[in-house]
């Protein structure tokens, strides 16, 4: 049997299989972020179609850390335990793991969507996002934050969750801390690296003082675009730091929002999908579309050259961080191909490989792959099922808007 379809644990977790559903962000909670059974149904599908585990899509643990996208996650209220164990309890009939993801968004998000003011680690403005000026959080505002991703690792724990995903990847609040461009702090929480991983490793504690034998798994951004921005040797110390605390898995991506389409790579923009969807876009009169339309991509270049690697690009950084750290690695970033998987697992250059859109096309992929049914995702990288997701739920669109 092929090593990729072989069992195997990640901190007493048992995958059927070495390919894991990378958190995605779905849209199919309600209002409140309370899960609907359209999102029970969806991630059973997934479960059913072969999953050797799977990251549910980001999960705000506050109200002012809430996603932009439309209707995210939520998990600030015990009442959503029972909503949440519905779902574990759905997944587990095809024994699968899995695993929460859980996020504060930061700066990366609305106050129109949190009904507060955006909060980061220095108050310095995002470039998307156009918000005012997002206030630096205080000691007092830090320590909450921890105290409130705590609760939600135990909250996880009753609903029946296998682990939780925390995410410092992509630019959101716990990755800006970690990231000398976002965070300018002078006091205990910014400065040496040691500083900024500081509320990372207050998180873990403050969870293995109840939770001790939850796993908790991490992603993390290996590089990006900013200047003193994340770059690959800072990755390996912050993975070192991950090992020492207890991290379970890291799994490893790449870029911030302000990057473009770096994170989830496209070789084109997807200007259809971004003048249909994008709330910077959405709202503006046709004419003015119609206008703009052309110059959309050439600006986006201007600001962000959109990458020529488009499959395996975070390959080689999960290769390195690897050599590093004895806990297993994960790599996602542009993985489509069943030769490819089999190289990376085989070749021991990842422990794990992770997918996102490919599981939107086709939630039974891996089934597909083990079946030999197929060799590669029918998915096209057109990027307007992650442009869709700021207004209604995920879909793919392959391409073309109506």
């Amino acid at each position: 049997m092929s090593q990729v379809f072989e069992t195997s644990n990640i901190s007493g977790m048992s995958l059927k299989n070495r390919i894991i559903r990378s958190a995605t962000g779905d849209g199919l909670a309600d209002s409140n972020g309370r899960p609907t059974e359209h999102l029970v149904e969806f991630y059973t599908r997934l479960a059913a179609g072969g999953a050797g585990a799977i990251i549910t899509g980001l999960t705000g643990i506050q109200q002012d850390g809430k996603s932009s996208t439309y209707h995210p996650l939520m998990f600030d209220r015990d009442d959503f335990i029972a909503d949440y164990q519905n779902l574990t309890n759905s997944v587990h009939c095809y024994g699968t793991p899995i695993i929460l993801q859980l996020n504060h968004s930061g700066r990366q998000t609305r106050q129109k969507v949190t009904g507060k003011l955006t909060v980061a680690p220095s108050a310095r403005r995002d470039l998307y996002f156009l918000e005012k000026r997002p206030k630096a959080l205080s000691e007092q505002e830090i320590e909450i934050i921890i105290r409130n991703f705590a609760k939600a690792i135990a909250r996880a724990k009753k609903a029946g969750f296998d682990g939780v995903q925390l995410h410092i990847a992509h630019g959101f609040l716990l990755s800006a801390f970690l990231s000398s461009n976002m965070n300018k702090r002078t006091d205990r929480w910014g400065g040496s690296l040691e500083n900024k991983f500081r509320i990372v490793e207050r998180i873990f504690a403050e969870a293995h003082k109840e939770e001790n034998d939850f796993p908790i798994l991490v992603k993390i951004n290996a590089y990006d675009t900013r200047k003193d921005g994340m770059r690959i040797p800072e990755a390996i110390a912050i993975a070192k730091l991950l090992e020492q605390v207890g991290c379970a898995a890291i799994e490893v991506s790449c870029g911030v929002v302000n990057d473009g389409f770096i994170t989830v790579r496209s070789e084109h923009f997807p200007t259809p999908a971004a003048l249909q969807y994008s709330y910077l876009l959405a709202y503006l009169p046709g004419f003015i579309k119609q206008i703009i339309r052309p110059f959309i991509p050439m600006a986006t270049e201007l600001i962000v050259s959109l990458p020529r690697q488009l499959s395996l690009y975070n390959l080689e950084a999960a290769e390195i961080i690897k050599k590093n750290v004895s806990i297993p690695v994960i790599v996602v970033g542009g993985i489509k191909r069943l030769a490819d998987i089999e190289d990376i697992i085989t070749n021991n250059r990842a422990d794990y490989v992770a997918m996102s859109r490919a599981f939107i096309v086709e939630p039974d992929i891996v089934t597909r792959f083990q079946e030999k049914i197929q060799t590669e995702s029918s998915c096209i990288s057109c990027n307007y099922c992650i442009t869709g997701i700021e207004r209604m739920p995920f879909k793919c669109f392959y391409g073309k808007v109506k």
